[in-house]
C-alpha cells in the first residue's frame, strides 16, 4: 500500500495540469464543451490531489518516506541534473494544505466568478490549474534547481492571474509589478543555485550526498569537499550563498524591502487572492527555508538577518493595516506582517513554530479572503468597510466564519492563530535570552505587532457586519450561494480547531502529551527531522535556549492581542463608526501612503537605476562597441579596396603577375640580393 501510494505521487501534480490542459485547449467553445467554463474538471482535478495527498500523508504519518530521483542531464565531469520526488513529513503536510485550499479556491470560484457572467472563465481556471501544478511540484521537489524552476512558473502563474482583467488598467499594472519586484529576488536566488553547484557538485535537499548533508560535515569539519570562491572560510561562503537563496524568499514572500507588489495584487479575482497569500505563491518562500533548514541551522548570521527582517516586517506592515479602508488591503497587510512572523521563527531556531504558523495561517488566511469575496459578491464588488455594517444578521454563515478567521488571525485563545503565532514568539525569546540580542529586538517588534494584529483585525469585523448599513447596497445585499458557503464553513473549522494539534503551553502546564507536530515533524528520516534541526540549532547558531515559561510568554501575547481587540471595540463596534485615525494626521498620512514605498522604489528605478544604466548603455556603445567598430571598420575599408584586384579578367591577372615579377627584380637587385 505504500509503496502504491508513493508511486503515484506524481498524479498529485499533474491531475491539476490535465485540469490546465482541459481549460486551456477548450477554446472559445469553452463554455459549451466544458461544465462552468472548466470549473467542473478543476475542481474535480484538486479534489484528485488531495485525496492521494491525504493517501501520502497517511502512509508517511507511518514512519515511511520516498525518495525518487530522475536524470535528466548526466555525463557531465561535475554533476548531474535531476528531477526528483522527495516525500516526507514537510511535504506531505505541505500537499495536503495546497490540494485542500486549492480544490476549495475551484468551488468557491463557482460563486464568485460565474454568476456574475464573467467572460474568460476557460482562461482563469486554466491559471487555477496551473498554479496548483506548479506549487504541488514545488512541494515534493528533491532538489533545489527543481524547486526554483517551479517557483519561477508559481510566479508566472501569480502574473496570469493577477492580471486577469487585463483590460482594466489596474489588474496589469499590478501583475507587472509583482512579476518585477519577484524577479528582482529571483535574481540573486537563480546566483544561489548557480553558488550551491558550484560548490558542492549537486542541489539535493537530502541524502548523504545533498548539499545540506555536505555543508554540516565541512563546517563540523568532518570531512564534505566543497569549493569555496576566492578561497573563503567555508562557512563565510555558505554565508553568502544563504544570503543569494534567502533573495528569492524575501521577494516571493513578500517580506520588507521586497513587500510592496502584494497590497497591488489585490487587482486579481478574490479566490485568486486567496490562493496567493494562503497556500502557493506567498507560501513558497517560508516552504524553501523550511525545506533547506539543515543548511541555514549552520549558519547564525544569517538565521539573525532572516529573524530581524521577519520580526520588522511583522510590525511594520502590521501599521499599515489599521488605516487601510478596503476589506481585502487590510487582509494583504496583514499576510504580510504574518509571514514575517514565520520568518521570524525560522530565523529563531523554531523550524516546528514557522512550519505550525504556515499551516495554521494557510487555513484561516484562505478563510478570511473567501469571507471577504463572499462579502465583496453580497456588496456588488464594493470593497470599502465605510459602505459596510449591518452584515451580521443578513449574512450569518459568512459573519461566523469570518469571525473564527479573525480570532485566530489576532491570536485569541483557543483558535489556530493562538497557538502558533505564541510559539513563533516563545522561540524568539528564549534564543534572545540566550545571549542574541538581536533575536530580543525581532521579538519586540513582533509582540508589539501583536497588539496591532489584535487591532486592525476587528477594526475590519466592526466596520464590515457591526453597526448598522452605511449605504443603500448594504441594507439590501446580494445573497450567496452553497458553493461560497461550504468552503467558509470548512476552513471556518480548521480555523477553530486545527491549533490543538500543538498545544505547547496548554503541554507545559498539564504535563500532557499534546505536541503532535512536534512529533510528527520528526518524522522517519532522522536526518531532516526537527529534532535534527534543533541539535543543529543549539550546536552551531544560538546555543541552548534560555528557561522561560511558555505560558508567561504565551499570557504576554495573549494580553496584547485582547488589548488590540479591546481598542477596537470601543472605538468601532458602535452604531455609526467614525475615523479614530484621522487624529493620527501626518502619521495616517505616511501609513495610509504606505511609508511612501512606492515611491521610494519609483525614484530609484528612474532616478538611479535608469541614469546608471543610460551611462553604462553610452559606454558600451560608445567605447565598448566603438572599439570593436573601429576594428571592423579597418578591416571593411582594407578589404574593399583590396577587392578591386580581384576583377576576374585572366589578362589583368597576367598584367599583376608580370608587374609583381619585375618589383621583386627591382627589389632584389638594389639590396644585393642577386643569386
Amino acid at each position: 500500500m505504500a509503496a502504491t501510494a508513493f508511486q503515484l505521487a506524481p498524479v498529485i501534480a499533474l491531475l491539476p495540469f490535465v485540469s490546465f490542459l482541459i481549460a486551456l485547449f477548450g477554446g472559445e467553445y469553452a463554455r459549451k464543451m466544458l461544465p462552468k467554463g472548466g470549473a467542473i474538471p478543476g475542481i474535480a482535478a484538486t479534489a484528485g490531489s488531495l485525496l492521494l495527498s491525504l493517501w501520502v500523508f497517511l502512509t508517511v504519518s507511518g514512519g515511511e518516506s520516498y525518495h525518487e530521483t530522475i536524470v535528466w542531464v548526466e555525463g557531465l565531469d561535475t554533476f548531474n541534473l535531476h528531477f526528483g520526488i522527495f516525500l516526507d513529513p514537510l511535504s506531505a503536510m505541505m500537499l495536503v494544505i495546497v490540494s485542500l485550499v486549492a480544490c476549495l479556491v475551484h468551488i468557491f470560484s463557482l460563486g464568485y466568478m460565474n454568476d456574475e457572467g464573467e467572460t474568460g472563465l476557460p482562461r482563469y481556471y486554466a491559471g487555477l490549474g496551473l498554479f496548483t501544478f506548479s506549487m504541488l511540484a514545488f512541494v515534493f521537489a528533491d532538489n533545489l534547481l527543481m524547486a526554483f524552476m517551479f517557483f519561477e512558473l508559481v510566479g508566472l502563474c501569480s502574473y496570469l492571474l493577477i492580471g486577469f482583467w487585463f483590460r482594466e488598467p489596474g489588474p496589469p499594472s499590478a501583475a507587472k509589478k509583482a512579476f518585477l519586484v519577484t524577479r528582482f529576488g529571483d535574481y540573486f536566488f537563480l546566483i544561489g543555485v548557480v553558488a550551491v553547484f558550484a560548490t558542492f557538485g549537486t542541489a539535493q535537499f537530502t541524502g548523504d550526498h545533498s548539499f545540506v548533508h555536505m555543508a554540516e560535515q565541512a563546517i563540523a569539519g568532518e570531512g564534505g569537499e566543497v569549493t569555496t570562491l576566492f578561497g573563503l572560510d567555508p562557512k563565510m561562503w555558505f554565508n553568502i550563498v544563504g544570503l543569494l537563496v534567502l533573495g528569492g524568499v524575501v521577494g516571493k514572500s513578500a517580506q520588507f524591502p521586497l513587500h510592496t507588489w502584494l497590497p497591488d495584487a489585490m487587482e486579481g479575482p478574490t479566490p485568486v487572492s486567496a490562493l496567493i497569500h494562503a497556500a502557493t505563491m506567498v507560501a513558497a518562500g517560508v516552504y524553501l527555508v523550511a525545506r533547506m533548514y539543515g543548511f541555514y541551522a549552520l549558519l547564525p548570521q544569517v538565521l539573525a538577518i532572516i529573524a530581524f527582517i521577519g520580526g520588522f516586517t511583522a510590525l511594520f506592515a502590521a501599521t499599515m493595516g489599521v488605516v487601510k479602508r478596503e476589506i481585502k488591503q487590510v487582509l494583504a497587510y496583514s499576510t504580510i506582517s504574518q509571514y514575517g512572523y514565520m520568518m521570524l521563527a525560522l530565523g529563531s531556531g523554531g523550524y516546528v513554530a514557522a512550519t505550525f504558523h504556515l499551516m495554521t495561517h494557510a487555513f484561516f488566511k484562505a478563510l478570511l479572503f473567501l469571507g471577504a469575496g463572499s462579502v465583496i459578491i453580497a456588496m456588488h464588488h464594493n470593497e470599502n468597510m465605510w459602505d459596510m455594517g449591518g452584515l451580521k444578521k443578513r449574512m450569518p454563515v459568512t459573519y461566523w466564519t469570518f469571525l473564527a478567521g479573525s480570532l485566530a488571525l489576532a491570536g485569541i485563545v483557543p483558535f489556530a492563530g493562538f497557538w502558533s503565532k505564541d510559539e513563533v514568539l516563545y522561540e524568539a525569546l528564549v534564543h534572545g535570552l540566550g545571549g542574541n540580542p538581536l533575536l530580543l529586538g525581532a521579538y519586540a517588534m513582533g509582540l508589539i505587532a501583536v497588539f496591532f494584529t489584535g487591532f486592525y483585525t476587528f477594526r475590519m469585523v466592526f466596520l464590515t457586519f457591526h453597526g448598522e448599513p452605511r449605504s443603500d447596497t448594504a441594507r439590501s445585499p446580494h445573497g450567496v450561494r452553497w458553493n461560497v458557503k461550504f468552503p467558509l464553513v470548512v476552513l471556518g473549522i480548521l480555523a477553530t480547531v486545527i491549533g490543538l494539534v500543538n498545544m505547547t503551553p496548554v503541554a507545559e502546564l498539564t504535563g500532557a502529551h499534546i505536541e503532535f507536530l512536534h512529533t510528527w515533524l520528526n518524522g522517519p528520516v532522522g536526518a531532516t527531522g526537527a529534532h535534527h534541526y534543533e541539535e543543529l540549532i543549539n550546536r552551531f547558531a544560538y546555543g541552548d535556549p534560555a528557561e522561560f515559561s511558555g505560558l508567561v510568554s504565551s499570557g504576554i501575547s495573549l494580553a496584547f492581542a485582547l488589548a488590540g481587540l479591546g481598542l477596537a471595540w470601543v472605538l468601532y463596534n458602535v452604531p455609526q463608526p467614525v475615523e479614530h485615525t484621522d487624529k493620527l494626521g501626518s502619521v495616517k498620512t505616511l501609513l495610509f501612503n504606505n511609508y511612501y514605498q512606492d515611491e521610494y522604489q519609483v525614484w530609484l528605478a528612474t532616478g538611479v537605476t535608469l541614469p546608471v544604466s543610460r551611462a553604462a548603455d553610452k559606454f558600451d556603445q560608445g567605447v565598448i562597441d566603438g572599439v570593436v567598430n573601429g576594428v571592423s571598420s579597418v578591416s571593411l575599408f582594407g578589404g574593399s579596396r583590396v577587392k578591386r584586384i580581384q576583377s576576374g579578367i585572366v589578362t589583368n591577372y597576367a598584367l599583376m603577375l608580370v608587374l609583381s615579377f619585375v618589383v621583386l627584380l627591382l627589389v632584389f637587385g638594389f639590396t644585393g640580393g642577386w643569386f
